[in-house]
C-alpha cells in the first residue's frame, strides 16, 4: 500500500509528453543520407564523434565546460553557435530528393526570418488550397497568376514556396490570358492531384503546423566524483553576453559604487540591479550534488525554467519515477511547478544545488520495507564518471 501510495503521489506530478513534430519524420531519413554521404567520403567526424569540425582554438584545460553547443534536431550533429544555421539548411537541403514535401516545408519557416511574412505567405498559400477543396469543379481555382500581385508581394518573396507548390503537384504552364496579347506563366494544378483532394488538404495542414527548424542547446552532460571545488566554476567566454574583459570592468566597477552607495539603496534597488546583472548572462552551467557526493553537471539557457533542470535530473536517475527536491545555496526549495527562470531564482551564470528525496515519499517506501536504490545515477552515467579538476 506504501508503494502504491508513492506511485500515485508521482503520477499526479508527471508532465504530459508533447506530441511529435514535422521535423520527427523526417530525422532517420535525414541522418541515413549523411550517413551514407560520409561513407563514401570519408568524414569520419560525421559518423564517430558526430562532432562537426571545428577551427582549434586555445582553451583552458580547467574551464568546466568546454563551450557552448547545440545538438541539430534532423542530424544529430553537434555544433558550435556558428556552424548552426549552415548545417541545418544543408540538412534541409539534402531531404528534398526523398520528402519534397516536407522538405519544402521546413524550408519556408527555417530559411525566412521574418516570422510576420512567413505568416502571411503561409495563411495565403492554404487559401489558394481551401478554394481548390470547397470549389473542386470551378478550373480558375486550379491555375494561380504568377505574376498576380498578391502572389508576388506575399508567397514569391518567401524561399521554399515555389518548391512546395511543385512538389504538391503544381506545374508551371504558359497561358493566354483575355484581352493582353502574349501569354503568362501560371502554376496548374495536376490532374493526378485532382483525382486525390484529400493530399491538399494534408499538405496545408502540415504548413500550417509546422515550426522553423532549430538548434537545441547541448546539455553536455557529465558526471563527477565528490571534489571540494564542486562549486568553483571557470566559465568559457560563451556563457556571456558581455566578453570576459568587460565582464571583470564591470564587476570592478559595480563593486566600487557598491561601497560608495550601500547605505542609500533600498532593497527594491538592490534587487532590481541583480536582475540587470543576470541579463549579461545568455547561458548557465548548473551542478548538482547528489547525496553520494557525486555531481551530475549541464548546460541551460539562462532563461529557461527551473522545471527543465527537474527533467534533465530526472532523466539521469535510477529510481526515476521517485520525486525529488532541488535546494539550492541556503537552503531555498526550488519548485519544479513554480514558472521561474534560472535568472529569477539567482542561478546565473552558474550553481552548486542539492539533490535530497522526497521526505514523504520516502517515508512511505521505508514503511513498505524497502529501500531508493542504492545507485542514485543510471549505470551507463557512472560507467564515464570524471574526477572534477
Amino acid at each position: 500500500m506504501a508503494a502504491a501510495a508513492a506511485l500515485a503521489r508521482l503520477e499526479q506530478k508527471q508532465p504530459r509528453a508533447r506530441g511529435p513534430m514535422l521535423q520527427d519524420s523526417i530525422r532517420n531519413q535525414v541522418r541515413k543520407e549523411l550517413q551514407a554521404e560520409a561513407t563514401v567520403s570519408g568524414n569520419l567526424e560525421t559518423l564517430g564523434t558526430n562532432m562537426v569540425p571545428e577551427p582549434k582554438e586555445e582553451r583552458s584545460s580547467h574551464l568546466a565546460v568546454p563551450g557552448v553547443y547545440f545538438t541539430c534536431p534532423l542530424t544529430g550533429a553537434i555544433l558550435r553557435k556558428d556552424q548552426r544555421e549552415t548545417h541545418i539548411k544543408e540538412a534541409i537541403l539534402s531531404h528534398f530528393s526523398t520528402d519534397p514535401v516536407g522538405a519544402s516545408i521546413m524550408k519556408i519557416h527555417t530559411f525566412n526570418k521574418d516570422r510576420d511574412r512567413v505568416k502571411l505567405g503561409v495563411d495565403t498559400i492554404a487559401k489558394y488550397l481551401d478554394n481548390i477543396h470547397l470549389h473542386p469543379e470551378e478550373e480558375k481555382y486550379q491555375k494561380i497568376k504568377l505574376q498576380n500581385k498578391v502572389f508576388q508581394e506575399r508567397i514569391n518573396c518567401l524561399e521554399g514556396t515555389h518548391e512546395f507548390f511543385e512538389a504538391i503537384g503544381f506545374q508551371k504552364a504558359l497561358l493566354p490570358v483575355p484581352d493582353q496579347e502574349g501569354p503568362e506563366e501560371f502554376y496548374v494544378l495536376s490532374e493526378a492531384v485532382l483525382a486525390q483532394p484529400q493530399s491538399l488538404e494534408r499538405h496545408k495542414e502540415q504548413l500550417l503546423c509546422a515550426e522553423p527548424v532549430r538548434a537545441t542547446l547541448a546539455r553536455q552532460r557529465r558526471v563527477f566524483r565528490p571534489s571540494p571545488l564542486a562549486s568553483q566554476f571557470d566559465l568559457p567566454a560563451e556563457f556571456f553576453n558581455l566578453t570576459a574583459e568587460e565582464v571583470k570592468r564591470e564587476q570592478r566597477l559595480r563593486s566600487e559604487a557598491v561601497e560608495r552607495l550601500s547605505v542609500l539603496r533600498t532593497k527594491a534597488m538592490r534587487e532590481k540591479e541583480e536582475q540587470r546583472e543576470m541579463r549579461k548572462y545568455t547561458y548557465t552551467l548548473l551542478r548538482v550534488r547528489l547525496p553520494d557526493g557525486c555531481l551530475l553537471q549541464g548546460t541551460f539557457y539562462a532563461r529557461e525554467r527551473v522545471a527543465a533542470l527537474y527533467s534533465f535530473v530526472r532523466e539521469a536517475l535510477q529510481s526515476d519515477w521517485l520525486p525529488f527536491e532541488l535546494l539550492a545555496a541556503g537552503g531555498q526549495k526550488l519548485s519544479e511547478d513554480e514558472n521561474l527562470a534560472f535568472t529569477e531564482c539567482g542561478l546565473v551564470p552558474s550553481a552548486l544545488l542539492t539533490f535530497s528525496w522526497d521526505a514523504a515519499v520516502l517515508e512511505d517506501i521505508k514503511a513498505a520495507g524497502a529501500e531508493p536504490d542504492s545507485s542514485i545515477l543510471k549505470p551507463e552515467l557512472l560507467s564515464a564518471i570524471e574526477r572534477l579538476s
